[in-house]
């Protein structure tokens, strides 16, 4: 106490000595703590929009995916048919809704190739629009006039996968604010058959252009987060041919701060790369705010150390008081630190270490888990579903196990579970271990994230898994017999005479028959069998652990109950068969697309055996290797119409009764093929495989052209020819173009269309009887005639004759065969005869072969006869004597 000045001082110096240092040390420390906390907030500041940002960018990658994915929706509508109508691109878009999806789409098109007959030039011309209505402008729009989208065009179709265009401006926004706000995504749409192999076989069967056709800005702005508009100002350039073209800009720069972090990422997609930039505004209030408040709170304890030392300096009394004061203040901070906790969004808990029990869960925990006040009823581990992650939180309660951090489900028992992202740590609290754990509940995440595995790997109309699904599954069971797995079975199924519903009733009645029978499948397959539905009205069934003998007792099960099932629509009923293709996995060395073919091929042995049947897939079946043979013809048919080795040959039509239609003579024209060494090949040789791989249009405009083109020299005797007939398939006369080019044709040779007949045939007829009926009625105005061939033989009725505009029926020749001995086809012979006189029409019965049947025939008031009883086909004179090859 000597030692004590009379000015309050200690150890020799002043009292306001000391009270100063304390009062330098405080604030020197105090404003080191505000900019450690100053740093510390900005670190989480950073992260935070680190993370906002990384979720913004990932969200226009999912855009755009989401938006090819849309393009890939509409090009398995072109993969089911060989002929996509508006009625059909309307219907489906409308199926599709996607407007609902996708604000910022302005239409979806399809543009046909069209290869200029002079320049040789190629264009793509825009045929089908949807929605019409606003987008008229695009309708017959040549893409090849704007070069970002036709090098699109060119790149889809060259990678077949979608590409992307560059922004441009859209036709049908000329003159909208917006000069370059366009883009497109496409895909190419090629010719029936196998996938294309190689970049030249893409070229040469490319037969359009599938697009989406988007507003940029308007595409990307949906996709962001509200979030991230108000954090950030926003920036997407498009820097694929090395410039830095703006596509999308948002915000003020005014709001952006100097030093505020640029979070930039490459997104690519579809043969480009958009660069994301995203720039934060200014740092959030609290980033700022908080270090000052820290800085304040401790000049206020520097100034309170100050009066401490002073008080020290002094007397112990002023000592004891200004410590009673500091410990208040200390209170009100801790109870302020609670308050702030109080108010995080995320679930804060804290446990004790030796046996797991809540001490402290903030107000956002208490809610979410719907527990009271009293937490310490709770242990942390039994707030986890999950009995090994459980197992987990223990081991790090004791000191053994890392932190925790990942998702899992959460729960109180009595109450709904919860997916959160759970972080445990191990933390000290003056000397006593705690875990605290944080979490934050996800569960809307997830369930997005749930429903868009489903809706990629599922198809929308039937809820069955699709194309893509199967694949990845068969690619496991091919893997799994490799490894050795027990044999499995493929089925291939496709639903027979499928078109006539959709002709009939609509697509919306062949959507719901696809849905219906889903349901069907799911009471009849086993349960460890996968179904599938590939597209159109094709499905696949994969079954593991199986023998042959029970494979196709399952398909055989599936078979009889379509077989019996009757599909009911407006007042109509439809009996529904299927045709089903088996092909068993054994062993190794097995690869999807050979098992893929089998699977085809059997079901196409199935139809052609007469449908509604279960076929095995064999290698040594015959009809395997006629469909082989088939295949292979497909070249040959090919190459002869390139070396102009088809020929023509005709057989005559006598009048059985004589009239003023019956002078003159009446020929059909017949396709032969003559081989490598001048030998004739017969049709049946050939044919099948030009219906079964899509080569008939060619073959049969082969035969118009050349037909009219030798009208005057087709018979021999150099007579003129009354009337000729010449066989159509049906895919010929389902050709938009076709009837254009016989009218063409019939011009240009001068060719009166009164002396042409065109043969189709009833199947043909009736599988597209719309599209048949507008092709006749197109042609018989022009004059031409049409007769209905191998009339018995199909599933046409007298209801459907009526209706159909043709002038002949010709008889199928397998009733004009038994004519003599069968009283049946006799009786049906004469019905047709009786009900076609009585529409006005001319009959025809084929395959005379002796008069007694030509007497027959007579008496039955047949007007024609066709057969060798009546003339043997022969060349016709332009074919005659051709050079030896």
């Amino acid at each position: 106490m000597e030692k004590r000045r009379k000015d309050g001082g200690f150890l020799g110096q002043p009292a306001w000595l000391w009270s100063l240092g304390a009062l330098v040390v405080g604030i020197a420390l105090s404003g080191l703590a505000a900019s450690v906390h100053y740093q510390s907030l900005a670190r989480a500041e950073h992260l935070q929009l680190d993370r906002l940002a990384a979720g913004s960018f990932e969200a226009v990658d999912a855009k755009l995916n989401t938006c090819g994915l849309l393009v890939r929706s509409v090009q398995a509508l072109f993969l089911s048919s060989d002929d996509v109508t508006a009625d059909e691109f309307d219907a489906m878009y409308a199926n599709l809704r996607p407007r609902e999806q996708f604000p910022s789409l302005q239409a979806i098109t399809y543009a046909a190739l069209r290869t200029d007959d002079q320049t040789g030039r190629q264009r793509y011309v825009t045929r089908l629009v949807a929605p019409l209505p606003g987008n008229r402008q695009v309708v017959g729009l040549d893409i090849s006039t704007q070069p970002a989208n036709l090098e699109a065009a060119r790149f889809s179709r060259d990678a077949d996968r979608p590409v992307m265009s560059a922004a441009f401006q859209l036709v049908q926004r000329k003159g909208m604010p917006g000069r370059n706000d366009g883009i497109t995504i496409r895909l190419p749409v090629f010719a029936s058959g196998a996938s294309p192999a190689s970049l030249a076989e893409r070229r040469a069967r490319e037969t359009g252009t599938l697009a989406a056709s988007f507003r940029v800005a308007t595409l990307i702005e949906d996709a962001l987060p509200s979030e991230a508009l108000e954090r950030f100002d926003l920036r997407v350039l498009d820097i694929t041919d090395g410039g830095d073209r703006v596509l999308y800009g948002s915000g003020d720069a005014t709001m952006t701060a100097m030093d505020a972090p640029l979070f930039e990422r490459d997104v690519r997609y579809g043969g480009r790369t958009w660069r994301l930039q995203a720039q934060a505004r200014t740092l959030a209030g609290n980033a700022s705010a908080m270090p000052w408040l820290t800085f304040g709170i401790g000049l206020l304890a520097s100034g309170l150390l100050a009066m401490l030392a002073w008080s020290v300096a002094g007397t112990r009394a002023r000592a004891l008081t200004l410590a009673h004061d500091m410990a208040g203040q200390y209170r009100q901070s801790e109870e302020r630190f609670r308050v702030l906790n109080e108010l995080l969004p995320a679930l804060v808990m804290l446990a004790r270490e030796d046996d797991g029990r809540l001490v402290y869960a903030n107000q956002a925990c208490r809610d979410r888990l719907s527990i009271g006040d009293d937490v310490s009823q709770f242990r942390l581990g039994d707030l986890v579903e999950d009995a090994g992650l459980r197992a987990r939180i223990a081991a790090a309660s004791q000191g053994l196990g890392a932190l925790l951090n990942e998702s899992a489900r959460l729960q109180v028992p009595g109450h709904d579970s919860f997916w959160a992202t759970l972080s445990v740590s191990r933390i000290m609290l003056g000397e006593q271990p705690h875990l605290l754990a944080v979490a934050t509940d996800i569960t809307e995440l997830r369930v997005l994230s749930e429903e868009l595995s489903y809706q990629a790997s599922h198809d929308s109309l039937t809820s069955l898994y699709n194309r893509r699904e199967f694949e990845r599954r068969l690619s496991a069971a091919i893997a799994a017999q490799d490894a050795g797995a027990p044999t499995g079975a493929l089925l291939y199924m496709d639903l027979d005479q499928f078109k006539l519903i959709n002709n009939t009733s609509g697509h919306v009645a062949g959507d719901q028959l696809l849905a219906q029978l889903a349901s069907l499948f799911a009471g009849i397959l086993p349960e460890q069998a996968l179904v599938a539905r590939l597209g159109g009205d094709e499905f696949a069934i994969l079954v593991e652990k199986t023998d042959e003998a029970q494979a196709l007792a399952l398909a055989e099960t599936v078979r009889q109950d379509i077989d019996g099932y009757v599909f009911g629509w407006e007042q109509r009923n439809y009996t529904v068969s299927a045709s089903i293709g088996v092909v068993m996995l054994t062993g190794p060395g097995l690869s999807q697309r050979a098992l893929m073919a089998y699977a085809d091929t059997a079901c196409y042995m199935a139809k052609e055996r007469g449908r509604n049947r279960v076929h095995l897939f064999s290698e040594s079946d015959a009809t395997t290797t006629q469909r082989r043979s088939e295949m292979e013809w497909v070249g040959r048919i090919r190459q002869a119409l390139a070396d102009g080795r088809f020929v023509l040959h005709f057989q005559e039509l006598a009048p059985l009764w004589d009239g003023d239609d019956s002078a003159g003579l009446h020929v059909e024209m017949l396709v032969r093929l003559r081989d490598d060494n001048g030998a004739i090949i017969p049709p049946g040789a050939f044919i099948p495989a030009a219906e079964r791989f899509g080569l008939m249009p060619q073959l049969d405009r082969w035969v118009v052209d050349t037909t009219l083109a030798n009208f005057n020299a087709l018979h021999p005797s150099g007579n003129p020819v009354t009337l000729c007939a010449i066989n159509l398939s049906g895919p010929t006369f389902e050709d938009e173009t076709f009837a254009d080019f016989v009218l063409q044709r019939l011009e240009h040779h001068g060719v009166a269309p009164q002396r042409i007949c065109f043969e189709i045939t009833e199947t043909a007829a009736m599988s597209s009887i719309t599209r048949a009926v507008e092709f006749m009625q197109r042609l018989r105005s022009a004059g031409c005639k049409f007769s209905l061939d191998d009339f018995g033989s199909g599933m046409a009725s007298f209801g459907y004759l009526k209706n159909l505009p043709v002038d002949f029926i010709k008889i199928d020749g397998s009733f004009i065969r038994n004519i003599e001995t069968d009283p049946v086809s006799y009786s049906i012979v004469r019905a047709v005869t009786d009900i076609g006189h009585q529409l006005g029409l001319k009959v025809v019965a084929e395959w005379v072969a002796d008069d007694r049947a030509r007497d027959l025939l007579r008496g039955l008031s047949v007007d024609y006869a066709q057969g060798f009883a009546i003339h043997r086909p022969e060349a016709a004179l332009c074919f005659r004597n051709p050079p030896k090859a």
